[in-house]
């Protein structure tokens, strides 16, 4: 069977680069209840409120750069198709990290640095504009704000087809920086799992979902993931 390679990342994918976590222990961001700024019913009841939460975390994007587990998995995705393998990286991070670093992506749960017309569907990559007080308005409808293009609690994720295929097609599976709490994301691994497929965990501390089949790697994923890729691709090159 042709190697085919799927990678899952979460927030600690993130964390060497500083991005801060969505929420903290209690469920909240910056004051804020979850459901009253990341769910379309509080879009709808206070627009304004969602709007600077999001701009705040927007602003932040401009404060972090890639981090060495980034630009690892750039090189994984290059090795791997020059050797004719196949690859697919898959993100539930809301930062533009993985393609600032050069990496094609699915990004399952959207992106900060794009937004979108929930009228008309149009998407705009726009990361300068951070204005807390200043709706964008679509240039393509004329409605007069566009959200951010992320999935909020209560809509499905992004890509859940195309996800499905690569994992119909993994051979080796490696979950990096999640919680394994959040679904259908974590679900993957178990999938990839099911399916027959080598699978490694990353993460500070052992995950929700990590099965005694998986191999654990805990660390820091700026610290370890370089390690992995060196592993794997020496490993895919001596098949």
């Amino acid at each position: 069977m042709q190697p085919h390679v799927v990678v899952l990342t979460g927030a600690g994918a993130s964390a060497d680069s500083g991005v801060r976590t969505f929420r903290d222990a209690g469920g909240t961001w910056e004051g804020h209840d979850v459901l009253q700024v990341a769910t379309p019913e509080g879009w709808r009841r206070d627009r304004r409120l969602v709007w600077s939460f999001y701009q705040a975390r927007r602003a932040q994007l401009r404060e972090v750069e890639p981090n060495a587990a980034h630009v690892a998995l750039v090189r994984l995705e290059r090795e791997l198709e020059a050797a004719g393998h196949g690859f697919t990286l898959v993100s539930q991070n809301v930062d533009d990290l993985h393609r600032r670093a050069g990496s094609t992506v699915i990004e399952m749960h959207g992106n900060l640095a794009r937004l979108r017309c929930e009228r008309c569907g149009a998407t705009v990559e726009d990361r300068d504009h951070v204005d807390p007080e200043v709706f964008v308005p679509c240039d393509a409808c004329g409605h007069d704000a566009l959200r951010p293009d992320v999935v909020w609690f209560g809509e499905l994720p992004f890509g859940l087809d195309e996800i499905e295929r690569a994992l119909r097609r993994c051979t080796h599976f490696a979950a990096i920086g999640t919680s394994g709490q959040v679904y259908p994301a974590a679900g993957l691994l178990e999938a990839a799992r099911a399916g027959g497929a080598r699978t490694w965990v990353n993460a500070l501390e052992a995950p929700a979902n990590l099965h005694p089949d998986d191999r654990f790697l805990p660390g820091r994923a700026g610290e370890v993931v370089p390690g992995w890729v060196d592993g794997l691709l020496a490993d895919l090159a001596g098949r």
